[in-house]
């Protein structure tokens, strides 16, 4: 018959009857035989092996108490989202509204979440944000090994974070996380052109070794630490290489690293650093300038030889003075030195002596 309509409901399906487009009740398994002359009757059959109850007019529904034991119901405020389990396994993430979920054929779990703590946490996180659906509601970052992260919500300082995974849920709140490396770095200062104290145009290559100490103060004092750095340190080489003469400086460059590094190591400070060490790399003058001061080097080299032949042959005649001295006050000791003499000279050839005066072959004889 035309006006007789017949529907049948399987063990793992659900009716849900309508006429007049009010709802009306559940179904159950069997089968069920309307009379419909007017074509108000209407039932939809659902399976419950989907336990998401998903239909167009599910808070009719929910308000008639017919799900009562039958299936789990959930009313999301805006601030509420809900974790669901379907057998034991993460399925998905639910924000705020009215669902409905069967429990004859499958086992459902359901978490209500207070999404107001804008940071989620939970135990099973590495499951959660892995899920397709996670990323539709959560925020999720992760913190490098070796690296820190701080954390802004809503533009206001919360947390300093340690490597990991970490998710935040959206639309709640506006939640950043800058990521900060802790390990050891380099800053190379090279090139910089500096005037010292006397006028002397010099360049200058310098180098600072640094860590993050205070990751928070470091994201918070400027927007880039490491030029922020690199603009200081410029600042303190030239503070320190202007207060200096040339020759001072080159005499004493340790001094002048000391210096710069306990300038720099002050500033740093400030902006959440600790400074490993401060170097200065290279000293580069001129072409004019260098040619001056290997020429000011040569002179004083010059100079230094020139005083050292001095001193020599005054000592050495110093040495004769005393000498002559000796002889003079000993004459036996001059008689000997006279012998030495002749031995020598007659060591290296023929000696011949000639005498012509009277009486100086007595005094010949007498000397030998």
């Amino acid at each position: 018959m035309l006006f007789l309509k017949r529907y049948k409901i399987r063990s793992y399906e659900m009716g849900l009857y309508f006429r007049d487009r009010e709802y009306r009740g559940l179904l159950g398994q069997g089968t069920h035989w309307f009379v419909d002359l007017l074509g108000k009757v209407r039932v939809d059959v659902v399976s419950q092996r989907d336990p998401w109850i998903v239909h167009e007019k599910l808070d009719l529904i929910v308000k008639s108490g017919a799900l009562t034991d039958r299936a789990i119901v959930l009313d999301l405020k805006d601030h509420e989202r809900a974790l669901v389990w379907i057998e034991g396994r993460f399925s998905h993430v639910l924000p705020s509204g009215l669902y409905a979920y069967w429990t004859g054929q499958k086992d459902v779990r359901v978490e209500v979440i207070d999404a107001r703590n804008v940071r989620f946490e939970h135990e099973d996180l590495k499951v959660i944000a892995r899920s397709a659906a996670a990323h539709a509601v959560f925020d999720v970052c992760t913190v490098k090994r070796e690296h820190v992260g701080v954390l802004f919500i809503d533009g206001r300082y919360v947390d300093t974070l340690a490597p990991g995974l970490y998710a935040f849920w959206k639309g709640q709140a506006d939640a950043k996380v800058v990521e900060i490396d802790e390990r050891e770095t380099m800053v190379d200062v090279s090139g910089q052109e500096l005037m010292t104290a006397d006028k002397v145009t010099l360049r200058m290559n310098a180098v600072v070794t640094f860590r993050v100490a205070d990751a928070r103060k470091a994201v918070s004092q400027t927007d880039d630490v490491r030029q922020a750095l690199y603009r200081e340190t410029q600042l303190v080489l030239r503070a320190v290489v202007g207060a200096r003469e040339l020759d001072f400086f080159l005499t004493d460059k340790d001094a002048v690293a000391a210096d710069i590094e306990e300038n720099v190591r002050r500033r740093a400070g400030e902006l959440g650093l600790e400074i490993a060490s401060v170097g200065i790399r290279d000293v580069i003058l001129s072409g004019d300038m260098r040619d001056l001061m290997n020429r000011v080097t040569e002179a004083k080299k010059a100079a230094e030889a020139n005083l050292i032949a001095r001193r020599e042959e005054t000592a050495a005649m110093r040495s004769q003075a005393n000498t002559a001295r000796l002889l003079a006050d000993n004459p036996v000791l001059m008689r000997l030195r006279e012998l030495e003499v002749l031995e020598r000279i007659a060591a290296h050839g023929k000696l011949d002596v000639v005498l012509g005066k009277k009486g100086l072959t007595d005094k010949v004889a007498n000397l030998l």
